[in-house]
């Protein structure tokens, strides 16, 4: 499945179906037994799905992780995979996760009484990280990283690792993501769940159908955000859309078809994680995002997109000022949020060149 089917229906990838997908491996199931979540809630079970890439060397030194984004599965990344990409796969062993709340991993959707649908609880971006370093550890024997490289909630993670276990990976990439969901951004997931949970068909979370027109209004509420205001006055839709398509088809999909699928708990549960996301909230920094960030000592390539809606390039120039030694690359792009998941060639170029350059 290319990004885009997960991320937003309404583009088709023309960078990812260009070429072959790379091999990735039948996804893995790791379990947590009585897993304690950040807000002292104990999951009798928590479960990550994970896939792989390439091959485990006999040192367990060439792991590069790769944190999934917003209601995304493990194939997220493959824009940056493969021959003549940022990460090659005959030399690098790629553990690509999926975060609680995807549908996949443990989400309100699929787990049993007395933590089904609304009563699951909220999982915080520290939460899904303390889950993936038990993954590595005990499940794959791995105690260090080549990278971390994340997009969006995926950035969330990298900046988590960056700050929870300084010295786990050599390098940490973080592409239209922040390290804290800034009081703006929590307004715009609040408005998104408030188009879901003002369906009355919605019932609390307790539905017997998907509440449909709730869902509907979620996707065109999710379109505003998604790409800058000059992608739409330029009509960049026109890129990744059959001839004659029209504007109205375009912002139907959204309305129609944006995320097929997807439980309406799940979408409200990681828009929960998302907006809760902040570094200085880690234990030790007293709710300081300041303290937080001069607390990274790893390499850092930190690639905001000009034109990001959910995660403002003035946020991310506030933090960069912070991070010792950061290298701050912004990705020069109309295409707003989704930039940083490489959705038009020039962006994948841009990408591609500067991490594989930074993980040089």
């Amino acid at each position: 499945m290319r990004i885009f089917l997960v991320l937003l229906s309404t583009a088709l990838a023309l960078c990812a179906s260009a070429q072959p997908k790379p091999d990735v491996s039948t996804p893995h199931e790791f379990i947590i037994r009585s897993f304690t979540t950040e807000s002292g809630v104990v999951l009798p079970e928590a479960h990550i799905i994970y896939a792989t890439y390439g091959h485990l060397d006999a040192a367990r030194d060439n792991v590069v992780l790769l944190p999934s984004h917003y209601m995304a599965t493990h194939r997220g990344y493959e824009w940056l995979i493969g021959p003549g990409k940022a990460l090659d796969t005959t030399k690098l062993f790629l553990v690509a996760t999926e975060l609680f709340g995807n549908g996949h991993s443990s989400s309100p959707s699929n787990t049993p009484k007395p933590y089904d649908g609304p009563r699951f609880p909220v999982m915080t971006i520290r939460d899904n990280v303390e889950a993936v370093h038990r993954l590595l550890m005990e499940d794959l024997g791995v105690n260090h990283l080549r990278a971390i490289i994340g997009f969006s909630m995926g950035a969330q993670q990298a900046f988590q690792w960056a700050v929870s276990y300084p010295q786990f990976a050599d390098r940490v990439v973080a592409t239209s993501g922040t390290s804290k969901t800034y009081p703006h951004g929590v307004v715009r997931l609040e408005g998104q769940i408030a188009a879901i949970t003002n369906d009355p068909a919605f019932n609390n979370g307790d539905y017997t159908a998907p509440p449909a027109k709730g869902l509907e209004t979620f996707g065109v509420v999710w379109a505003g955000w998604l790409y800058s205001q000059e992608w739409w006055r330029k009509e960049l839709w026109r890129a990744n859309s059959p001839a004659g398509t029209t504007f109205q088809q375009v912002l139907n999909r959204f309305r129609t078809s944006f995320i097929p699928g997807a439980d309406a708990n799940n979408l409200i549960l990681q828009c929960r994680t998302w907006e809760k996301h902040d570094v200085g909230a880690t234990p030790g920094f007293g709710g300081d995002v300041e303290k937080a960030l001069s607390s990274i000592r790893v390499p850092f390539l930190y690639m905001p997109s000009e034109t990001d809606l959910y995660f403002p390039l003035t946020d991310a120039r506030y933090e960069e000022a912070f991070i010792p030694g950061v290298v701050f690359k912004p990705i020069p792009s109309l295409w707003g949020h989704t930039a940083g998941a490489a959705s038009n060639p020039e962006d994948a170029k841009f990408l591609n060149e500067n991490i594989g350059a930074f993980l040089k």
